[in-house]
């Protein structure tokens, strides 16, 4: 990256600091500041007390010298405690709103950008990278240290300039002097950056066992894991697998610490060299008589400090700079676009359900494939039906649900709501018309009624009134602690572990409780005991009311409940009508799919 490139990331990283906690972030400031003025007060006062034992001074102010010295480092000390206990409050909100930021640009990004590979890799990859400390953590920790260093150095030149204008110091060991600082502070960059290439290199060879060590740590420590542990006998092997895995981390970690040792030690070697020739400077100085014995016990440990802070300006510097790369990948995650058209109309709000839906020659693909999930569809029903949409696994049942949902936009053709293409509706009221219960729902691992509604605020008749809605007031009764109850026990040891089907119609009680005027269930009877699959086929009009309900199936028994079929084909709609007319069609494909089912309820199938 070029300079500008550097500075534009650094300002912009900065300015992301103070908007997670202007606190923080001045009391970050603030106690580098202060704690760094605290070791010049002694070396100060202390020069002062020395030669005024040595001129012989009065006792009123060598005491007054003492007291200034301890009563400022006190004082001092009083503030960095003050400071420290303010940074550390405000670090947990500066870290609650990181992650937070982090989580809402996920919920803020398109769908198919959450989808896509690439996008999870990145995220995970910023995760690890943040948990090695670079990132936003070390950017405040190295801007900690630049302020430090800036500080340092100014009050080191501040206690020693008057050593430049001595007449004892001859111009040729003044500028030989100034030489040695040049040349270890150019050494410590030689080194830094070595260093830190090696570091980097190391760092990105080591993401794809990063990644490995931390998706065995989530699925070993994980309880749900502990079952398939013991049954499959996996112990062992994943003992191996992660001693392998670690085994081979660490002997790339062995060269690097080597190579950097090697760096560090020639480092170290020019600045004790330095360090030597400035006691000999001093000390010919002092002989000379061109400065008095506290003038020396000053210059020595001011040079000494500014030659650390120079060094450690230059490493933070360049440590930075190597931070900022890290930082770019971090910002390209936020930098992500939604291309999602954002529209403007309202939904039409109407009494009489004369909504229309209509699909209208919609093809689609995914990101990043060239095959088409669906292609050509056209499909029109009224709000308030019930569509049945069926076909096998890949036939474009669930895509065609996205789109409707618009977590996709077609690639080609359009969608209309009421004659409008709903990309010209606000997106969030939109999305809002619709409950879903997918395949693959996630249910939150808090409190029952708080994962029913999605929220810590909640209707409990409500909630009630959806699970037995749903098929689950008899399990509900026999919970504990009720609506209370947490689910799992990620949180709480005594949490309930449900059934794939008891979550399901969590997943269920869920969608009733949004209460949206579309209600999609997407395999909901999948993990069901037939007995509760039948329970929720003959009350499927009872729950679903007067919303328009899509009810996505493998079974076709489902279907009879519905006023449409659409039959699904390799992405294609090839078969519309009611249950009684695609049964009619011996040639079609409902019925094909119809008499494969039938035969495993029939004498002639068992």
């Amino acid at each position: 990256m070029k300079l500008k490139e550097h500075l534009d990331i650094y300002k912009r990283a900065i300015r992301y600091l103070f908007s997670l906690s202007r606190a923080n972030m001045l009391y970050l400031i603030i106690y580098n500041i202060v704690a760094n003025v605290g070791p010049y007060v002694p070396i100060y006062f202390s020069a002062l007390l020395i030669d005024g034992l040595y001129e012989g001074r009065p006792v009123r102010e060598l005491v007054l010298h003492a007291s200034l010295a301890v009563g400022v480092v006190f004082l001092l000390g009083l503030l960095k405690a003050y400071l420290v206990s303010g940074y550390a409050a405000s670090q947990v909100v500066f870290y609650r709103n990181q992650h937070w930021r982090f989580s809402e640009k996920a919920i803020e990004m398109s769908y198919a950008s959450v989808e896509d590979p690439e996008v999870a890799l990145l995220r995970i990859r910023i995760a690890k990278e943040d948990q090695t400390g670079y990132n936003l953590w070390n950017l405040a920790n190295r801007t900690g240290e630049l302020i430090s260093s800036i500080t340092r150095i100014v009050l080191s030149l501040t206690l020693t300039l008057s050593f430049f204008y001595m007449d004892a110091v001859p111009l040729l060991l003044k500028f030989t002097f100034v030489g040695g600082i040049g040349l270890v502070i150019l050494c410590r960059s030689i080194a830094t950056k070595k260093g830190a290439q090696l570091e980097s290199r190391f760092f990105d060879s080591s993401v794809y066992l990063n990644l490995l060590a931390d998706k065995y740590e989530s699925y070993k420590d994980h309880y749900s894991s502990g079952k398939d542990i013991r049954i499959y006998d996996m112990a062992e092997g994943l003992v191996k697998m992660n001693k392998h895995n670690d085994d081979a981390y660490n002997a790339k970690a062995l060269i690097l610490t080597k190579k950097i040792a090697v760096l560090e030690a020639a480092e170290l070697l020019m600045n004790y060299v330095l360090r030597f020739g400035v006691y000999l400077l001093l000390i010919y100085a002092a002989l000379s008589g061109g400065i008095t014995v506290g003038s020396v016990a000053r210059y020595v440990s001011c040079v000494m400090l500014l030659l650390g802070a120079s060094c450690n300006l230059v490493t933070t510097v360049q440590h930075l700079m190597i931070n900022n790369h890290y930082l770019k990948r971090y910002f390209s995650y936020f930098d992500i676009p939604n291309p999602m058209y954002q529209g403007s109309l309202t939904v039409e709000k109407r009494d009489d359900n004369e909504y229309f839906v209509e699909f209208r020659d919609v093809s689609f693909r995914y990101p990043n494939t060239q095959e088409y999930a669906l292609r050509h569809v056209n499909l029109k029903f009224r709000v308030g039906e019930k569509l049945a949409v069926v076909g096998q696994n890949g036939s474009g049942k669930t895509t065609f649900i996205k789109l409707m949902c618009r977590l996709y936009d077609p690639t080609e053709g359009e969608i209309l709501l009421n004659g409008v293409n709903i990309k010209k509706y606000d997106y969030d009221e939109y999305m809002s018309i619709f409950s879903v219960v997918f395949q693959d729902f996630r249910l939150f691992a808090f409190r029952l009624g708080e994962t029913v509604s999605a929220s810590p605020y909640y209707d409990r008749e409500r909630v009630v009134r959806c699970l037995e809605e749903a098929g689950f007031g008899e399990r509900l009764s026999s919970m504990p602690e009720g609506l209370d109850s947490f689910l799992k026990k990620d949180f709480d040891g005594s949490g309930i572990e449900i059934s794939g089907g008891e979550g399901q119609k969590i997943a269920l009680a869920r969608a009733l409780y949004k209460d949206a005027p579309f209600l999609i269930l997407d395999e909901p009877t999948a993990a069901l005991d037939p007995v509760s699959e039948y329970e929720i086929y003959s009350r499927f009009n009872e729950i679903a009311g007067d919303k328009t309900a899509i009810y996505i199936s493998h079974r076709l028994a489902s279907c009879r409940f519905c006023h449409k079929i659409a039959v699904f084909e390799q992405g294609r709609i090839v078969q519309t009508g009611s249950h009684a007319e695609l049964l009619a069609n011996e040639a079609g494909v409902y019925h094909r799919l119809w008499m494969a089912q039938a035969q495993y309820y029939t004498d002639a199938g068992c």
